[in-house]
């Protein structure tokens, strides 16, 4: 019997210390693949992805960097999108900001050597530049319980923050209940100092991240524009959804239109991956909620946003979690029991 899924693909911050390793553990049957993939980074005079992969010995100051984690991110969730059991029909595909990049080779809107010359582009391009920086902290209850308005007082703080001479600060990524934070150093330290602790460890900056999804990365943009071309795009195997909602559709979607939101909008404005994940449930309704590797992280964001929606009776956490154990809904590959469920 066939199982629908929605196949949604992590960003940034994925590729950890566990997750060292993973394209060796889980493929080594797609060489040919990977070997395409080296042979771009050695051409540009960058570490292949098998040799970062293969490391013994984890560094965060090298790993979280754009240009080493980007590609890696890459690697691992396009491999994992090609393992899939082979009774999982996926009806749509998303991802998560760099996750977009991703998506789009998922879905068959690039190929797999132009979906990592994209992402090998921009996360390289995001190193060197590096303007700003990303925190992360939550709006939501630990019962996973929406809270807007809470969720109204942080986006007025960041709007009053962002409002000071000196202070650059921006939603970047609505991430189900919790929000990310772009900004340059002034901006950031002013909202670090504005909110109480929570849970012991938000307000959490992230190393190596950039002012993502913010008008900060004009210039990223720009040269991502003039180094890709819009050539590179094709129609959507797949329906494609992307950091607004917005659905692109086989044989119906317009390919420069694609090549300018993600080489435009989706660099410098908001990503709203809650609305992405909803739109996914209302529209395809599917059987699994797939999460590609690297990592697990996404899982919670993913299970929060359908809280949100309150799909299918889901109205906290402990409901979410019901729901896992009885009839999974969702399954994150980089999670082993997880992964057993949906592949071959």
């Amino acid at each position: 019997m066939t199982r629908t899924a929605v196949l949604i693909c992590p960003g940034r911050g994925t590729y950890n210390k566990a997750e060292l390793g993973y394209l060796h553990r889980h493929h080594a049957d797609k060489g040919a693949l990977l070997a395409e993939f080296d042979a771009q980074r050695a051409a540009a005079g960058q570490e292949e992805v098998t040799s970062l992969d293969g490391a013994t010995r984890f560094s965060v100051s090298k790993y979280s960097r754009g240009d080493v984690a980007s590609p890696l991110i890459y690697a691992s969730a396009l491999a994992d999108a090609r393992s899939l059991a082979e009774d999982i029909e996926v009806v749509a595909v998303t991802g998560n900001s760099m996750g977009w990049y991703i998506a789009l080779a998922a879905a068959g809107a690039l190929s797999a050597a132009d979906g990592f010359t994209v992402v090998n582009t921009m996360g390289t391009l995001m190193q060197e530049q590096l303007i700003g920086g990303q925190l992360v902290y939550p709006f939501a209850g630990a019962d996973w319980r929406n809270d807007p308005q809470r969720k109204a007082e942080l986006l007025a703080l960041v709007a009053e923050i962002s409002g000071r001479a000196g202070h650059d600060l921006a939603l970047s990524i609505d991430l189900g209940g919790m929000l990310v934070l772009a900004g340059n150093e002034a901006g950031l330290a002013a909202f670090e100092a504005a909110v109480p602790v929570v849970a012991e460890r938000f307000p959490m900056r992230l190393a190596n991240h950039a002012a993502f999804h913010t008008p900060l990365q004009e210039p990223v943009a720009a040269e991502g524009r003039r180094r890709l071309a819009a050539e590179m795009f094709r129609q959507p195997d797949v329906p494609l959804i992307d950091g607004r909602g917005q659905i692109w559709w086989p044989d119906a979607s317009d390919t420069a239109r694609l090549w300018d939101y993600t080489l435009g909008h989706q660099v410098v404005a908001p990503y709203d991956f809650t609305r992405a994940v909803q739109t996914a449930a209302r529209e395809f309704a599917p059987d699994l909620f797939i999460i590609t590797g690297p990592g697990t992280t996404l899982g919670g964001a993913v299970g929060q946003s359908l809280v949100q929606l309150g799909w299918q009776g889901l109205i906290d956490k402990d409901a979410f979690q019901a729901r896992q154990t009885a009839n999974p809904l969702l399954a994150a590959m980089g999670d082993p029991a997880q992964r057993a469920l949906v592949t071959a």
